[in-house]
């Protein structure tokens, strides 16, 4: 079945629905042909390129709604790093952790250093979630914003907790591709590689003012803090706009265009829409499609950005995921942990929803002749 030819008025213009790393769209390419290629080579200590990571930063801000005090850092890694950057930099005490996937158990894990207590997880069934609890002796409540892995969106909300507990949101999937209020999180934090269409090599947190006062006072203890899991020492090079060792050039310029494309074009609200257009239309799809369900039952679960579709027992995904890839639809596979009968598809703010369409429109052709 793999030599199967899908029709070319049935194909994406961009076949690329890959859950990390995003599609990149053509313009930014462009852009880093004309001018982003002349900033390779060059020092990152130098006002190019600190200029290009001031852009970054200040986009960023425009992007999350301008909270009052709050600071865009950038550090050398990627979402792993920062797990434990937070651990060695920035947790203390007590850690509430929602899990209900891949990515929400690893960050609690990583809380898990034997310098603090015991994290508290709050476990979801998979393709549901599970909600934080007030507690007057927890510091850190953690979560994902967007479980990867299986599709599943929470709230950026606080709860009622001790006065210096802060907020953490795992937001690598999510950051630019859904809409939420910063005062709701200390930190906000994420990679480049989904919704802001660029390439790894970065992590990315916005702090709040008391994200940023804990991170001091620690940085000033007796904890041991490799220079590299330094919250601290990131954020003094921020706000030099630099990063501690020298940053990938290209993921810095790809990154900017696409925060800039955000923002000419509506920022966050307009990107949620976009986003949720897609993801809409595809929930729809698979509910009205004989041999599709939706993964996450409840709809106020379903993430707009990564959608898991389940198909009926008598149709291998498999084999539709790999007859998609031999014709160009790439990376349409499920999460490789999870075993389950699907299709995980991104719909990151890059994905036109043309592309979306014609993508119902393949798997349809494909499963009539399997």
């Amino acid at each position: 079945m793999a030599d199967l030819k899908i029709p070319a008025e049935l194909l994406p213009v961009d076949g690329r629905f890959g859950c990390g790393p995003s599609r990149l769209r053509p313009e930014q390419l462009t852009a880093f042909e004309s001018e982003g290629i002349k900033l390779l080579g060059t020092s990152h200590r130098q006002s190019p390129i600190k200029n290009l990571v001031g852009e970054v930063r200040s986009g960023l801000l425009d992007l999350f709604h301008n909270p009052s005090d709050y600071e865009i850092v950038l550090g050398n890694g990627g979402s792993t790093a920062f797990w434990d950057v937070a651990a060695f930099s920035l947790a203390e005490g007590k850690t509430q952790a929602l899990v209900h996937g891949e990515f929400g158990a690893k960050f609690a894990n990583a809380l898990g250093a034997p310098f603090l207590d015991k994290p508290e997880i709050i476990s979801a069934e998979v393709g549901s979630r599970g909600s934080l609890v007030s507690d007057p002796e927890v510091l850190n409540y953690v979560y994902p914003q967007n479980e990867t892995s299986t599709g599943v969106v929470a709230p950026v909300v606080r709860v009622e907790a001790n006065p210096a507990a802060l907020f953490y949101t795992d937001a690598t999937s999510a950051a630019g591709g859904i809409d939420f209020n910063p005062l709701n999180t200390d930190v906000y934090y994420f990679a480049p590689q989904k919704n802001f269409a660029s390439d790894g090599g970065l992590w990315i947190a916005m702090l709040s003012p008391k994200a940023i006062e804990r991170t001091e006072r620690i940085a000033s203890s007796d904890r041991y803090i490799p220079e590299f899991l330094s919250l601290k020492t990131a954020l003094d090079n921020s706000r030099l706009n630099q990063t501690l060792n020298t940053p990938a050039i290209s993921t810095l310029f790809l990154l900017n265009e696409q925060i800039k494309w955000i923002n000419q074009n509506g920022g966050l609200a307009w990107a949620d829409q976009r986003t949720k257009k897609c993801s809409d239309y595809l929930y729809d799809w698979a509910s009205k499609t004989s041999y599709l369900s939706c993964f996450v039952s409840n709809p106020e679960h379903r993430s707009q950005v990564v959608v898991t579709i389940d198909f009926d027992q008598s149709i291998d995904a498999a084999e539709v995921a790999k007859i998609l890839r031999a014709n160009g639809i790439v990376d349409t596979d499920p999460y490789r942990k999870l075993g389950k009968n699907q299709l995980r598809i991104a719909t990151f703010v890059a994905t036109d929803f043309e592309d979306v369409e014609k993508l119902t429109q393949s798997i349809e052709y494909v499963v009539e002749r399997m």
